[in-house]
Order: C-alpha cells, then sequence, then structure tokens
C-alpha cells in the first residue's frame, strides 16, 4: 500500500511510530549506513572532495543565476541536433507535453528509466489515465511500481523491502512460486518479465542528470543496462529534467561526476554514463531518427533560483548522499522522511515544489546535525534551508503557542532568568539528592520517560561568579590572556559545575577571565522553533554584552559556539562579525592555544618538553581511566573540531575508541521534546555503542548532549560516567609547587 504523506503532527507521529517498529526497515537501514560512510570515506581518500564541491557549487550557482540564458543556449543547440526542446512552467504542463508526445506518435506502450523528476510531477498516474501501458524498468522502481509506492530513496528506491517481500510480489505478478532466498534468481525473474516490455515499447521516458548547454547534450548516469534500452530501443525517447540540470559545459558535468557516484554509492565511476548528442539513428522511426523531446520542468525552480538563500537547491545533484547520513532517515525510512523527494533536501524541495501543508509538518523533522551539510555534493547549507522555512511558517502562518511563549521569555533576559530560577524551586520536590527528576507525573513527564531529567542548580553559576571572580585574574609572572566565557543557560542554570571545572583549568593556565552578567541564552532554540525575528532580538543582546577587548570568547557548549560563530553571521550579518570571530570553544581553546603556547602542560607529554613554561605551577596527572568521547553534531561538523578533545583526552587517560563517536546522541535541542520517539532511539544506540567499548566514562563538550546522555544512562541503569570535557581536565589537576 501507498504511504500517504502527512498533513497533521499527530498522523505523522503514527507513521514514525509504524516505521519504529519495522525492524526489518531498522536493521538494513543500520547496516547501510555504516557501510556506506566506510565506503564511501575510502573513495574519497584519492580525490581532494572539499575542492571538487567547491567547484560544483561555484557552476551551479552561476548557472541559477543565468537560467534563461543556459536554457535559450540549450534549446538552440539542441534543436540544431534534431531534438525538440519544451519547457514546461509547473508539474501539469509537464504531464500535458508528454501526453501530447504519445498522442502525435501513436504510443501505446511505454518503458521509462529512473526519473525522480517524472515522480516530481506525477507522470506516471496520468499517462495510466490515457490508457497508456507504463512500465518502470529500473529494478528498484518497478518493485515499487508493483506495491503501488513511490521510492523510498532517491537512488536506492526499493531499500526498505526485504526479498522476502520482493518474492511476494514477483509470485502475484507472475503467478509463479518464487524463491525468496535467492537474490539472484529473484533478478532473473524480473529481467525475464522486463525484456518484452523494452522489445515492444513505443516510447521510452529517462530523466537527465546534466543538460550541456555548449552542446544541447544530455547526459543520463545509471547503474544499470535499462536506463540504455529505453533510451535507444523505443522510436520516440524524452527526457524530463528540472530546470536545474541546465550546465553551461561538459567539463562542469565531468567534475560533477567526480563526485556523483562517490557521494550516491561509494563507486568511482557509475556503470553506464550516457551522453546524448542530438536525435540519433533509429530503424524503427519512419524517418529513420530517433523521435528525441527534452522537457524542461520549472514548478518553482526560476523562483527559487531568484532566492538569496534557497537558489542553493540549485546544487543538488540528487546522489542521495543527505538521507545516507540522516540519522532520521535511518531509523523511519524515506516515506516518512520526505514527500517525492526524501532526506534533507526532501524536506527543502517538498516546500518549494509541492505540498505547503506537508512542508509544514515534515520540516519539523530534522534534528539540525549537520551531517547532509558536511556531505551534501554541492555544499548546500540544508540545515540552514530548513531553519528559514520554519521562520517563514512562523511569519506567515503565525507561530504555533510553544514558540510564541519561547519567543516572549527569551527575548526578555531578566524574565527569562527569573522563569529559570522558578523552576528550580517548582520542581524540588521531584528531584532526587543525585541531581535528577524521575519521578515527574506521567501527565509532565510523557513520552520523555526514556532518560532522567536534570534538576536545576541551587545556586546558578551567574550567582557564583561573585566569589569565583576573585581567583578569575592570572598569577604574577605567567603570559597574560584575557577571555571573557559565555556560559549558555543550560550550563549556567542546569550544569554550572561543569563552567566550574573550566575556571580551575583557566586558574592552572593563569588566564584572566571575565564573565559578562548581560548575557542570555544563544537563541539557538528560538531558531529551531522559527522564531528568527527574536534570535536575532537576542543576538544583539549577546553581543552588545561582550562589547569589551578579550582575546577569546570561550564557550564550553558546541551548539552555543557554533551558533555564535556562524548562526550570528545568518541573523546580523557584519554587526556580528568582530565578536564572531573571537569565539571558541573550549577543547580548541585549551589544546590550540593554551598548551600549544605552554600555558597549560601536561605530564609526561611530548608537548610538556616542547612547551614548557618554566612558572607554571600546574600540570595535569595522568590516569589509566578509560574514556569514551562523544563527537557533538555542532564541534566535529558546523565548527570542524575532531582531534582537539581527543588529543586532551589522550594526555589524562586511556582514550578508548567507540563505534560511530560523531553520530548524533538525538537530543537536537527542542527536536528531543518534539520528537521523543525518535530521540531515545537515537540515544540508545550511541550509549550501546559507549558500553561495547569497555569505557567507564564518557566526555563530551556539550551540555545537551550531557543532558540526553547523562539521564539516558541514569535511566537504562549503566555503570558508566558521563561529564563534560572540562570536568575530566579539572579533576586531574595537581598542584606542583
Amino acid at each position: 500500500m501507498p504511504h500517504e504523506s502527512p498533513r497533521s503532527a499527530r498522523a505523522y507521529h503514527r507513521q514514525i511510530e509504524e516505521a519504529l517498529n519495522d525492524s526489518f526497515q531498522r536493521r538494513t537501514l543500520d547496516k547501510f549506513a555504516v557501510e556506506y560512510r566506510a565506503s564511501r570515506d575510502k573513495v574519497f581518500e584519492e580525490i581532494d572532495g572539499r575542492e571538487l564541491i567547491r567547484r560544483i557549487a561555484d557552476v551551479k550557482d552561476a548557472a541559477a543565476q543565468h537560467i534563461e540564458e543556459l536554457y535559450a543556449q540549450f534549446k538552440a543547440e539542441a534543436e540544431k541536433r534534431g531534438v525538440v526542446v519544451h519547457r514546461a512552467a509547473d508539474a501539469a504542463a509537464a504531464r500535458e507535453i508528454i501526453a501530447k508526445i504519445t498522442a502525435e506518435n501513436g504510443v501505446k506502450s511505454i518503458v521509462k528509466s529512473k526519473c525522480m523528476t517524472s515522480e516530481e510531477i506525477g507522470l506516471n498516474a496520468h499517462l495510466r489515465a490515457q490508457g497508456l501501458d507504463v512500465c518502470e524498468t529500473d529494478l528498484g522502481e518497478w518493485i515499487i511500481q508493483l506495491r503501488n509506492e513511490g521510492p523510498s530513496h532517491m537512488v536506492l528506491p526499493a531499500i526498505h523491502l526485504s526479498r522476502q517481500q520482493v518474492a511476494e510480489d514477483f509470485e502475484r505478478v507472475t503467478g509463479e512460486k518464487q524463491d525468496r532466498e535467492d537474490v539472484q534468481r529473484l533478478v532473473k525473474v524480473a529481467r525475464r518479465e522486463l525484456r518484452p516490455k523494452f522489445e515492444a515499447a513505443d516510447m521510452g521516458i529517462s530523466g537527465a542528470n546534466f543538460c550541456i548547454a555548449e552542446t544541447g547534450s544530455i547526459a543520463i548516469v545509471t547503474n544499470e543496462g535499462n536506463g540504455r534500452l529505453v533510451n535507444t530501443l523505443p522510436r520516440v525517447h524524452v527526457a524530463l529534467a528540472g530546470l536545474d540540470k541546465l550546465v553551461p559545459k561538459i567539463d562542469d558535468a565531468l567534475t560533477a561526476l567526480q563526485v556523483l557516484p562517490r557521494n550516491a554509492t561509494s563507486q568511482r565511476l557509475t556503470s553506464y554514463v550516457t551522453f546524448i548528442d542530438g536525435a540519433g539513428p533509429c530503424a524503427k522511426s519512419p524517418t529513420g531518427r530517433k523521435i528525441l523531446h527534452v522537457v524542461l520542468l520549472d514548478n518553482g525552480r526560476t523562483k527559487a533560483a531568484k532566492d538569496p538563500l534557497f537558489s542553493q537547491v540549485f546544487r543538488c545533484v540528487r546522489c542521495g548522499a543527505c538521507a545516507n547520513v540522516c540519522p532520521v532517515f535511518r531509523l523511519v525510512g524515506g516515506h516518512r522522511m520526505g514527500h517525492v523527494y526524501i532526506g534533507a533536501i526532501g524536506l527543502v524541495l517538498t516546500y518549494l515544489f509541492h505540498d505547503r501543508q506537508i512542508a509544514k509538518t515534515l520540516c519539523q523533522n530534522c534534528i539540525g546535525c549537520g551531517s547532509c551539510k558536511d556531505i551534501c555534493s554541492g555544499g548546500i547549507d540544508l540545515p540552514a534551508l530548513i531553519q528559514e522555512i520554519r521562520a517563514r511558517f512562523g511569519r506567515e502562518d503565525g507561530s504555533p503557542l510553544p514558540a510564541k511563549l519561547a519567543s516572549l521569555a527569551m527575548k526578555n533576559r531578566k524574565l527569562f532568568h527569573a522563569l529559570l530560577r522558578f523552576a528550580n524551586f517548582s520542581h524540588r520536590p521531584f528531584a532526587g539528592s543525585d541531581g535528577f527528576v524521575r519521578h515527574l507525573p506521567m501527565a509532565l513527564f510523557g513520552k520523555q520517560g526514556f532518560k532522567s531529567l536534570p534538576s536545576l542548580a541551587k545556586k546558578p553559576f551567574r550567582d557564583m561568579w561573585p566569589e569565583l571572580q576573585k581567583g578569575a585574574g592570572q598569577d604574577a609572572g605567567k603570559p597574560k590572556l584575557k577571555i571573557a566565557l559565555f556560559a549558555g543557560c543550560a550550563q549556567d542554570f542546569a550544569y554550572p559545575q561543569q563552567l566550574v571545572a573550566a575556571m580551575k583549568v583557566f586558574a592552572a593556565a593563569g588566564v584572566e577571565v571575565s564573565f559578562p552578567m548581560e548575557q542570555t541564552c544563544c537563541g539557538l532554540p528560538l531558531t529551531m522553533l522559527g522564531e528568527s525575528k527574536t534570535a536575532a532580538e537576542v543576538a544583539r543582546q549577546n553581543v552588545a554584552a561582550f562589547a569589551g577587548e578579550y582575546d577569546a570568547i570561550v564557550t564550553l557548549c558546541a551548539s552555543c559556539a557554533s551558533h555564535l560563530k556562524h548562526g550570528y553571521a545568518r541573523l546580523l550579518g557584519d554587526d556580528a562579525a568582530a565578536f564572531s570571530a573571537k569565539v571558541m570553544d573550549f577543547s580548541s581553546f585549551v589544546n590550540d592555544v593554551l598548551v600549544a603556547r605552554g600555558l597549560y602542560v601536561f605530564e609526561d607529554s611530548a608537548l610538556s618538553t616542547k612547551h614548557q613554561a618554566p612558572s607554571t605551577k600546574h600540570q595535569a596527572l595522568s590516569t589509566k581511566e578509560k574514556v569514551a568521547y562523544h563527537a557533538s553534531c555542532h564541534l566535529c561538523r558546523e565548527l570542524g573540531v575532531k582531534e582537539a578533545p581527543r588529543a586532551l583526552i589522550r594526555q589524562v587517560a586511556e582514550y578508548v575508541p567507540s563505534a560511530e563517536e560523531e553520530s548524533c546522541c538525538g537530543f537536537g535541542g527542542t527536536f528531543s521534546a518534539k520528537f521523543p520517539e525518535i530521540s531515545a532511539e537515537l540515544m540508545r544506540k550511541k550509549l550501546a555503542h559507549v558500553t561495547e567499548s569497555g569505557a567507564k566514562r564518557l566526555v563530551l563538550d556539550c551540555p545537551g548532549c550531557a543532558m540526553q546522555l547523562k539521564g539516558g544512562a541514569d535511566k537504562l541503569g549503566l555503570d558508566l560516567k558521563v561529564t563534560h570535557i572540562s570536568e575530566l581536565l579539572a579533576e586531574n589537576l595537581r598542584d606542583t609547587k
């Protein structure tokens, strides 16, 4: 049965529960995600992937700005070569153009190769309604056609199905008993059933990965021979592509082809790369030449091309990698992580090209981990586009009540902090002596029961500051560094001990620390809720609060660091440039500044002999504690900080690698509240990997991740200590006077 895209949050959550209970899909997508990462990394070792992605982005950005010129050039060159070029304003126009071509040429039967653009316009159903026989010939597409489903992945449309399910479908079509374990035999059955379709077809319909303006050529990339049979055997060939597939030169297509197969299927080169340069010979055609039509679809593309932010979608080469690495897709599959197009790009394209109401529901299901942006063939900032969609819905439709309340509270720092202080008193009856809230009434706890929740601190960090400030200056004779400490609301009010630990490390290095009392939440939760106007107001408050002269603005929260450094640039532009340039995460500051300058020295370390400072009074005492590391999403991807935390751990403990260290823990700020069923599964997977490593301690760089994993470990009864990396370093300090 086909999967219907949700038009309400309640319907969507029902679909998510259904997906989470699909054990086969879960196992398959888990296995694929791990194997894909490993094989992709291997094939990218031999090329400069970042440089190629930059070149692709530049070419596609330029194409988006010159779409009319490229279309005119492509049309002129293609028609010189016997091709008929059409331009369709929208899906309905494209369907009618293709239906007219079938009527003009007496077409009765059609074979198709994989074409996501045909899915976008609902072509198959339209042609069947005209009485035409339409057969998908890509193996995966044929399987889902038999099931009357849409693809669950742009490259692997039937990845969600087991061989047993496929065998059942083949039995229904052939009327014959099938071997449910022999995949190769099932492939032969498909080949046997499809061959007569190719031979009898009057028309072939394909997509086009590239439409090359300088030659009027199209390029088609496939992994099965069916694509070439579709393009060559029938007398009529229709290639359907979006205007975003236009590129100036063949070299641009060849550049993209170095990345596309590597990103899509971890191949150096796809099995079949076909360039079609005009209407070639065809014995079946009455003229002796192929009847070749190219239909270029607009359907919102020219409008998107003019949008300063959303023009990035033109960079998409439909590799599907954003789904391959998405932690949410991995759990729920493509039918629930998109509409026609799936994965992160699917959330965006649903908004631009399809159903606005469906997009409003789907765009909430992004955890903001940045994996899609990190791997995108065109360097599209997909998380930023999804955040902007949420913001536009808020502006156009009005914000949901929770977002409105958050906006009202957080724009006023004093009110926001007063509410946090009140929350400390209100939850005390439910808090344990160890700082966890485990026994809230179910009406309040709800689906958040998969983890213990933290108590707010009896005394926030800002109230400790007057006393801590006395030791926040540098020791006499030590090199001077002056920093400002950005606390973030989670560490200020829930985990002040993480900041206190950092103060000990700073003191050991002789760093002078300031703590501007006017600082407030970084505003990232507001951005995730679509409250961009209030997020900008909060950003201005923080920029003003840190107006002093500092060598660095240091924060112990990876999410805060990323938002202060990159998010503020989007919200405030140049007004935040000086502020953002000084922002550093804690691990980078300690490792790349303090250790590198010899201000903080580890015992028995190569660094201690290279950078030894004679006046240093404190060293870190090495232990044999087995410590695993969780790489917070915003740290390892948005900030690109990978080695610094691991280097620090190695200096004071036995670093124990665990599987998928850089995978999301499932917190995602407001995501954990909106989608607790997904958040819980990601958390359990992460903790299972850490437990398997044999480590007794897990360290991280983000209080949100600490809230998720510390609460999860407690709820699951694990013998695992979860702390911030600042606490690990502070615990291993000793005075060497």
